[in-house]
């Protein structure tokens, strides 16, 4: 997203420099179930996530990279801990990526073999920076993870990737503290031009994950501080690419259908829970990028959300349909649904007619 940040390519897909804001995720099946990786890549693709994530803690973490590749067109990044010979595995296995903590892999040595293998192929490198990984003496110096202390590590780590001219580089600085994830990162863009990758560590289940990342992620965005993302939650890691995608439909930022609606009050005269929640469903696989309004009655109807592409007011039973404003027709309830589904496929493909 920053045209201040260098830019890396991943499998294609370019990270940085300008770049839009890309979202990922990361595979939770077992190692040992190569069906169920596959069957979770797909389902990521599927649901839009532009790049995966598959842990490598051993040989067969590494033998599931030829196997999803083979099954999704997305890049793949192999996430590496403690052992330097499974990101040259990786590499060799033939991973668009690796996430890296430099300093937990064993001596300057063990990254020059990496950073070597990595370039010879042209594949980007993560560091990969959290609370919980920081070098002892960094985090005695500044009494404890704070902002300062996540951005010395992870330059600190880059430095040493860079000695051995190694520069397509991207940090991550994640925090399970949304404050202190938000000035980390705040810091980094004022110090370095590395691509960011941002989230928010650890945020927790889908309900409060969703709170947390949407107010770290979201605040980094508004700054212009984020080239790509990811939403840590515990459950179901499609889960993290809707929200993900949520989030930067809401900045703007996305493709897709933004569906906004009203609270609803006594006012409203038709059902408009369950009539939102069908709107939003039928315009998932809708490319965009349209505002539809879902709106309960005349008040908040095409005043208020005048600056929708669609909408509808609904009346008794029935709905107003208006685009831009402007009164269209009046449709039964149960026909809402469709007619705003075929007005907004008409929209996206330049067309409008009623």
């Amino acid at each position: 997203m920053g045209n201040g940040t260098r830019q890396v390519i991943v499998g294609g897909l370019a990270v940085g420099g300008g770049a839009p804001v890309s979202v990922q995720s990361m595979l939770c099946a077992p190692p040992e179930d190569v069906q169920a990786n596959i069957a979770q890549a797909t389902q990521l693709e599927e649901a839009g996530c532009q790049l995966i994530r598959v842990a490598a803690p051993d040989k067969g973490g590494v033998k599931l990279i030829p196997a999803i590749k083979a099954a999704v067109s997305i890049p793949l990044v192999a996430d590496i801990h403690f052992d330097y010979k499974l990101a040259l595995e990786s590499v060799a296995a033939g991973a668009d990526g690796i996430r890296l903590n430099p300093g937990n892999i064993g001596g300057e040595d063990r990254v020059k073999q990496v950073a070597l293998a990595c370039r010879a192929k042209g594949i980007p490198i993560r560091v990969g920076v959290n609370a919980g990984s920081l070098e002892k003496e960094i985090l005695a110096r500044h009494s404890g993870p704070t902002p300062q202390a996540l951005v010395e590590s992870a330059l600190g780590q880059a430095a040493l990737l860079e000695r051995f001219d190694f520069a397509d580089i991207a940090l991550s600085l994640k925090c399970s503290d949304v404050k202190t994830t938000v000035e980390a990162y705040r810091l980094a863009a004022q110090t370095c031009d590395y691509p960011l990758h941002i989230g928010v560590t650890e945020a927790g289940t889908p309900r409060i994950g969703t709170i947390k990342s949407s107010i770290g992620i979201g605040s980094l965005l508004l700054d212009g501080i984020g080239d790509t993302l990811r939403v840590s939650l515990t459950g179901d890691p499609v889960e993290e690419v809707r929200v993900g995608l949520g989030i930067l439909q809401a900045l703007g930022m996305g493709s897709g259908v933004n569906v906004i609606s009203c609270p609803t009050c006594g006012r409203c005269k038709i059902d408009l829970i369950s009539l939102t929640h069908a709107v939003e469903g039928a315009m998932a696989n809708i490319p965009g990028p349209l505002t539809i309004a879902v709106m309960g009655c005349a008040v908040n109807g095409p005043g208020e959300a005048a600056h929708a592409d669609l909408g509808v007011a609904g009346g008794d039973g029935e709905g107003l349909i208006f685009a831009e404003g402007k009164a269209l027709e009046k449709v039964p309830q149960e026909k809402i649904t469709e007619r705003l589904t075929a007005l907004a496929k008409q929209l996206t493909v330049g067309r409008y007619s009623h």
